[in-house]
């Protein structure tokens, strides 16, 4: 099956990209037969165009000859290939608003955004056009989709799942990462794609400064998932600062500097080159990006090793840690872009524990009272990604 004409799914909701519609079968037979999955126009599928969310990527870069590894995993899994979805440009945004390609549709608020960078991986699973979706999460790209759109979320551990065939922006952050609906098949596809994880929790802790920093509408729920995940456990939840003394925005300028470095580096010379057009918020980005000096990023890798260190030592080999998986509801698709952009410092304060350690994290899908859809975050130690997983399912299970 190939070509638009041919592509079996009705887009509705403004998930796919114009060169993301083809179809790529998985194995017969693998753990993962019968899903289909969407994968964020990030990663390269053989024989089809990597955009990367700008037109200037997709006409300066050469069609992939093979796929990226984890697409590559997912089909000898037997999942099948539905095509690419939306990103946000060169995944450089939180928000879900695509200036070439449009806002893909927030099937579970569409007065609301999906979230970004993985905003069509988002759309499409809360959609029901796939059973999941790849996306990345680099600072917080796929744990706020989820929140948004009530989806599960994972961020992995950095470098545990393979990242080549990968649009990087910042490589010391990046991770390839998956969204879907449900938690059975969340935990289909985190049993197939992650190693095996001997991690068994004795202690929870609640993030106090990462609570703090967002809205009203997460303090119940992070309570009820603080006290259920307690009981499952054994034990009582222990309140905790990540931070110490310092704010975590603070922390979040740590990220911020280290990563815009980077990401200017890697793609600095193709953007003076190539002169893509990025919407009014990214090019503000790598404009701020262009300017952060050697001296700077370097003061900033050197205090990313004592954060790393820090919330590596809080957590231990025995801790799960609760909070927040973004500060608000997903933006109204009309907010004021002051508004958005004073979310998006808050929720990336929140999501930069998890980033600057390199730690896993489990966005589990909640709602308000009204019904709107938010997440409340699991955070394990290093490589206790799947172990991670099986304890957010477990959560959830004991939740309802």
């Amino acid at each position: 099956m190939t070509g638009e004409e041919a592509f079996p799914i009705d887009d509705a909701v403004g998930a796919w990209v114009p060169h993301g519609r083809f179809v790529v079968e998985g194995r017969a037979g693998g753990p993962l037969a019968g899903l289909r999955f969407a994968a964020k126009d990030v990663f390269d599928v053989a024989g089809r165009p990597t955009g990367a969310g700008n037109p200037t990527w997709l006409a300066t870069h050469p069609t992939p000859v093979k796929h990226s590894a984890l697409v590559a995993q997912l089909l000898d899994a037997g999942a099948t290939l539905m095509g690419k979805v939306v990103t946000d440009e060169l995944a450089y945004s939180l928000h879900g608003d695509n200036l070439h390609y449009g806002a893909p549709i927030n099937a579970r608020a569409p007065e609301r955004v999906t979230g970004g960078s993985s905003s069509g991986s988002a759309a499409a699973v809360a959609a029901g056009l796939v059973d999941f979706a790849l996306g990345t999460d680099t600072g917080g790209s796929t744990r706020v989709p989820a929140s948004y759109c009530g989806l599960w979320g994972l961020r992995t551990t950095h470098g545990l799942v393979p990242r080549e065939g990968l649009v990087p922006l910042h490589p010391q952050f990046d991770t390839a990462t998956w969204l879907a609906l449900d938690a059975a098949t969340f935990g289909r596809v985190s049993d197939a794609a992650l190693p095996a994880s001997g991690w068994a929790p004795h202690r929870v802790l609640e993030l106090t400064d990462a609570a703090a920093l967002a809205d009203g509408d997460f303090a119940a729920p992070m309570k009820r998932v603080a006290h259920a995940l307690a009981r499952l456990l054994g034990t009582v939840p222990v309140t905790m600062v990540a931070s110490g003394s310092e704010p975590l925005d603070a922390w979040r300028q740590v990220y911020a500097t280290a990563g815009a470095h980077e990401g200017w580096q890697l793609h600095g010379p193709w953007i003076q080159a190539s002169r893509p057009v990025f919407s009014d918020a990214i090019a503000a980005r790598w404009h701020a990006a262009s300017q952060v000096s050697e001296d700077a990023a370097e003061a900033a890798r050197s205090r990313m090793a004592v954060i790393r260190s820090q919330v590596r030592a809080l957590l231990g080999h025995d801790a799960v840690a609760v909070l927040p998986s973004a500060a608000s509801l997903a933006p109204r698709r009309d907010a004021d872009p002051a508004a958005v952009d004073a979310v998006r410092l808050r929720t990336m304060a929140i999501t930069c524990i998890a980033g600057l350690a390199g730690l896993p994290q489990v966005s589990v899908p909640m709602s308000t009272p009204r019904g709107e859809p938010l997440g409340i975050s699991l955070l394990g130690p290093e490589g206790s990604d799947r172990a991670l997983v099986a304890l957010a399912r477990d959560l959830h299970a004991a939740l309802r």
